[in-house]
């Protein structure tokens, strides 16, 4: 059985990592797939033939997921190519850490541009389709950052901490037009971004993993098939925590 069946999915910076493995796992139960990134390349090409070589309708697009006008633009693209969106995923996210003794302005803007701003500018473009489709279900990304904070992270602990307090507003705002909202709060999970921190740290986090093991961007993208599917249809406003135990 397929979850996904019917669906279209609109996945932000699935270029690679969490984002690209949301958008197989999803194409592989069915989902067609609209994803984008800050820009359209060789990577995005990479996802649309693996995409078809599964099956599905798959297309990458260039958007700045910080823009709100870009955020509009794309929706109305993804519209005219898919006729219907069905399930959101705000996954576009960028790190500039340092101790805030260090941290400019500029990085800390970057950040919460990015990485929150962006959950609203495409939640709030995407909002006039839900309501007039009476449903939808919005993922969003925060971080067990967001939930314990990290030193050397107070922009993206702020931004992915925004994203919870965000994610169950709207929950309460939409729910009543079956428009479900939820966040996933990954962990230490292997990615093009874990990959450059440096040994010893990496050893402390993950020697504090109850499961003793770092996450896989599959491991997120399993639990986003359950929050994009019926299986999920009364759960809104949660965090759901994919982190092998490091935060409870």
């Amino acid at each position: 059985m397929t979850l996904l069946n019917g669906k279209t999915a609109l996945i932000t910076g699935a270029n690679r990592g969490i984002g690209k493995a949301i958008a197989l796992r999803f194409a592989e139960q069915g989902a067609s797939i609209a994803f984008s990134d800050i820009v359209y390349n060789d990577d995005s090409k990479l996802l649309e033939q693996e995409l078809a070589a599964l099956g599905v309708q798959g297309k990458g697009y260039a958007s700045d997921a910080s823009s709100f006008s870009y955020s509009e633009d794309l929706i109305k693209r993804v519209l005219e190519d898919f006729q219907s969106i069905q399930v959101l995923v705000n996954n576009a996210g960028i790190t500039r850490d340092a101790l805030l003794l260090r941290m400019s302005e500029s990085d800390w803007d970057a950040v919460i541009n990015i990485n929150l701003k962006s959950v609203f500018n495409l939640t709030k473009a995407i909002q006039k389709h839900f309501l007039g489709q009476r449903q939808g279900s919005i993922i969003n990304m925060s971080s067990i950052v967001g939930l314990s904070g990290n030193a050397g992270q107070a922009n993206y602990a702020a931004s992915k901490a925004g994203i919870i307090g965000f994610t169950k507003s709207v929950a309460m705002e939409l729910g009543g037009r079956n428009i479900r909202v939820n966040a996933i709060a990954p962990g230490f999970i292997e990615t093009e971004m874990t990959a450059k921190i440096p040994e010893d740290y990496r050893k402390a986090w993950i020697d504090k993993i109850p499961l003793k093991r770092p996450g896989s961007p599959a491991d997120v993208a399993d639990v986003c098939v359950f929050l994009a599917s019926d299986l999920s249809a009364y759960v809104t406003g949660q965090v759901i925590s994919v982190c092998g135990g490091m935060h409870t």
